[in-house]
């Protein structure tokens, strides 16, 4: 019985694996894992795709450079039964954030700018910026420029429209959601130089639109649209073949529709035509891509193995130590509980255990996305996990957090 339970594991490890891309394929055993344990992630995900908590979910684990967990469960759409598939294409959300701070970390790496450059050296929009008041009474001259710093750190004073700016980014049309949006990021980026900050620059963590402006420096700064540049500096170097801003129309079928999960068990689809995916010219930095859970490990693997991949070299070790690196000091992280309690270039990082107490190793990495995707790189183990679900609401449950201990308590040696 002994032998044929791990003859069973053995085929549940390979059947899993089938179709997964990217990274050479392992049985958890050889990189330290247990297979039984790591299979406790299908009971889990099982269960939450039977409770409706998310419609469908791809979870990708990969250890000492090779993956070791790659399965799908629940559905791709709901309306026609088609089942999850994983190579399934998802809307990344604010993982895109990480791909656009490469990009400008490419940049950097060339002498184009150094990171105490004023943005207004680039975008002289934003040459005089204002701080609006607490209670939205009133503005005031900030007290030094945005830097590039503060972009890739966002402490620039933008956002994604919270507290008394809320009107005033409406009323611009600046978009900050997941949906269509109108023109081009760069027209976005001009109108929003025109607007208040919610704080003076490099005093307080503020999560918002401070990416997109990065992707738009990226463009000034190359002459490149962010999509061409990010295609053709990171994507092809790193072969990942299933990542875009607009998908091929070939592809288009493999896109998981998106869902609202209304926390009671019940999900309905999300009213959003995406067809906008196949045709566009806005390219969010902060918000637009898709892609798969197999390539998005490949971009994480590059990062763990410092800036390089299957002999490609992207980065210096050292731009990827200094991206990796705390830079917000002790400005307060309102994300702790779930990416880490600090923040570098493109990550939040877990410097302390504190209240939270998360099994990640200290030095974790980390980001998630809108739409319940997540990623996570923990150097200390040589471990990456992926997950990638569509759906709003789904944060109310504690799905990730279980999914994550399921992977840390697999770890045997």
């Amino acid at each position: 019985m002994m032998r044929l339970a791990a003859v069973v594991g053995l085929m549940w490890v390979w059947t899993s694996l089938a179709g997964a891309q990217g990274l050479p394929v392992a049985v958890p055993e050889e990189v330290g894992l247990s297979a039984a344990r790591l299979q406790r992630l299908d009971g889990l995900l099982t269960e939450a795709v039977d409770k409706e908590q998310i419609p469908g979910v791809v979870m990708l684990v990969a250890r000492h450079g090779q993956v070791v967990y790659h399965n799908a469960f629940g559905m791709l759409d709901m309306e026609t039964e088609e089942r999850m598939r994983v190579d399934a294409l998802f809307r990344i959300a604010a993982m895109s954030k990480p791909l656009t701070t490469v990009a400008a970390m490419l940049l950097y790496e060339e002498g184009r700018f150094l990171l105490n450059d004023p943005v207004s050296l680039y975008l002289p929009e934003y040459s005089r910026m204002e701080v609006i008041d607490p209670q939205g009474s009133g503005v005031q001259p900030a007290r030094r420029p945005i830097t590039i710093r503060h972009l890739l750190n966002h402490t620039s004073g933008l956002t994604y429209g919270e507290g008394p700016l809320a009107e005033l980014y409406e009323r611009a049309g600046i978009s900050v959601g997941l949906g269509p949006a109108a023109g081009t990021v760069g027209d976005m980026v001009s109108r929003l130089a025109r607007l208040p900050l919610i704080n003076h620059p490099g005093e307080e963590f503020h999560y918002g639109l401070s990416t997109d402006v990065l992707g738009r420096l990226v463009e000034v700064l190359s002459g490149s649209d962010l999509d061409e540049f990010v295609e053709s500096r990171i994507l092809e170097p790193l072969e990942m073949t299933d990542t875009y801003f607009q998908i091929p129309r070939d592809k288009y079928a493999r896109l998981a529709i998106t869902y609202i999960a209304d926390g009671q068990g019940r999900l309905t689809r999300e009213p959003v035509d995406l067809s906008y995916l196949l045709d566009q010219d806005y390219y969010s930095g902060g918000n637009g891509m898709v892609s798969t859970a197999s390539d998005y490990l490949r971009f994480c693997q590059m990062i763990l193995n410092r800036g390089e991949l299957d002999g490609v070299r992207l980065l210096s070790r050292k731009t990827v130590e200094l991206m990796t690196t705390n830079s917000i000091g002790n400005l307060y992280a309102p994300f702790r509980a779930n990416t880490g309690d600090k923040f570098g270039y493109g990550f939040g990082i877990r410097t302390e255990r504190g209240p939270y107490d998360e099994i990640e190793s200290i030095g974790t990495l980390g980001w998630d996305g809108a739409l319940y995707t997540r990623f996570w790189i923990d150097p200390e183990e040589d471990l990456i996990g992926v997950f990638m679900a569509q759906s709003r609401g789904s944060w109310r449950t504690d799905l990730l957090g279980k999914a994550r201990v399921l992977v840390y308590q697999a770890i045997v040696d």
